[in-house]
């Protein structure tokens, strides 16, 4: 009888997208599209544009900015065409893919040729993120997922919101899922809502982080990096 042959597992890598290596939201960038195009009608910025310039101004929080355009994606995603969605998001894709940081960038090529799994996780949708990501070589990409209905419309509703809110489970059930190890694995992150994720890797890495993850990091002796026009800090 032959022996079974043990399954080799690969190292994980897991990266947070949106800020971390992409340099903006591709949900900020997708919303702007969407009313740009007139899936969305032209009010819907009003519902950020206040948050929006008060963090342009440093008068308001980078969260607070987000949020809004979270709020407005989601109260006007309900009825549009899902075929006009993956259209609008493949126009941003086009103009957007190269607008990478170079550290992240350079990182992920790095890991690439060393075979390890490339995973990627974003609260952003998941058509936008999977379109984005595709070019970059990544293996699994995980996203927001919100349901199509009738006529291939959205519903409105988010399918799995517990899971992609916590990046660690999506972590976890891809080490399961596609055998892999985490001696040796790497995660990038740039805010506090990571740490559950960068807890898992052995070589956690903060990019350009947030006070209350820059705050966690220092703590924990986790290293940071940041990259501020051409020049990369790493602390």
């Amino acid at each position: 009888m032959r022996k079974s042959l043990k399954k080799i597992q690969r190292k994980a890598a897991v990266f947070d997208i949106d800020g971390t290596l992409f340099r903006s939201s591709l949900l900020i960038e997708i919303t702007e599209a969407l009313v740009q195009e007139r899936a969305f009608p032209p009010q819907v910025r009003n519902v950020y544009w206040r948050a929006y310039k008060n963090w342009h101004e440093r008068k308001g929080s980078y969260d607070d900015y987000i949020g809004a355009v979270i709020k407005a994606f989601e109260k006007n995603i309900k009825g549009v065409r899902h075929g006009d969605f993956l259209q609008i998001a493949k126009k941003v894709v086009a103009s957007d893919q190269n607008r990478v940081y170079r550290y992240t960038r350079d990182l992920l090529k790095k890991l690439r040729s060393k075979n390890y799994y490339l995973l990627a996780i974003s609260n952003s949708p998941r058509e936008i993120v999977e379109g984005f990501c595709k070019k970059l070589g990544f293996h699994k990409v995980y996203g927001r997922i919100y349901e199509v209905g009738k006529g291939k419309k959205f519903t409105g509703k988010v399918n799995y919101a517990e899971l992609i809110t916590d990046k660690s489970k999506i972590l976890q059930r891809a080490v399961e899922k596609e055998h892999l190890t985490l001696r040796n694995s790497i995660g990038v992150g740039d805010t506090e809502n990571d740490v559950p994720f960068l807890k898992m890797v052995e070589k956690p890495i903060c990019f350009n982080p947030n006070k209350r993850l820059y705050q966690y990091a220092k703590r924990a002796g986790w290293q940071i990096v940041v990259e501020r026009k051409d020049m990369i800090y790493k602390i």
